[in-house]
């Protein structure tokens, strides 16, 4: 028997809601995703003029190219009023749009201190109203077709 499944979705990877998302949410078994900030991509905080050194995957993925890395910039100031009304960061913002998505359980996210895993965690209690999800959906749309597609 399958309880869940962990597989990558957020924002630039949503393959899954055409595949796999519709028969576990059929057959009960949940959902987890991981990658829910896109490696720090989607927190608005890699800069354009962010540069990555040595074995740091981000170097060579085309998603964090200086130009995505604006895409995403623009992005993350649309999402900036909602996360100044909750009094949270646009990465909360982003984690909570996860949970808020159709068959998703559980969203795994890094951190790389304890701070950043308090954060992560409060996150999960953030709820979005409709509003804001459908704002967040046009930020979507408007921003992060080409960064998604760079994959």
């Amino acid at each position: 028997q399958v309880d869940c499944v962990q597989e990558a979705y957020n924002m630039l990877d949503r393959g899954l809601e055409q595949t796999l998302i519709p028969p576990c949410r059929q057959a009960g078994i949940a959902v987890i995703s991981y990658s829910s900030l896109a490696l720090g991509l989607l927190t608005g905080r890699i800069g354009p003029e962010r540069s990555f050194d040595g074995d740091d995957l981000r170097r060579t993925n085309p998603r964090f190219s200086a130009e995505n890395r604006r895409l995403v910039a623009a992005f993350a100031a649309d999402l900036g009023g909602i996360a100044r009304d909750h009094g949270v960061e646009v990465a909360d913002v982003v984690i909570a749009w996860t949970l808020a998505q159709p068959g998703i359980t559980f969203a795994l996210c890094g951190a790389r201190n304890a701070d950043q895993a308090r954060a992560n965690a409060r996150a999960g209690e953030l709820r979005l109203a409709a509003d804001e999800l459908a704002a967040i959906d046009r930020a979507i749309a408007t921003h992060l077709g080409p960064v998604a597609a760079a994959a």
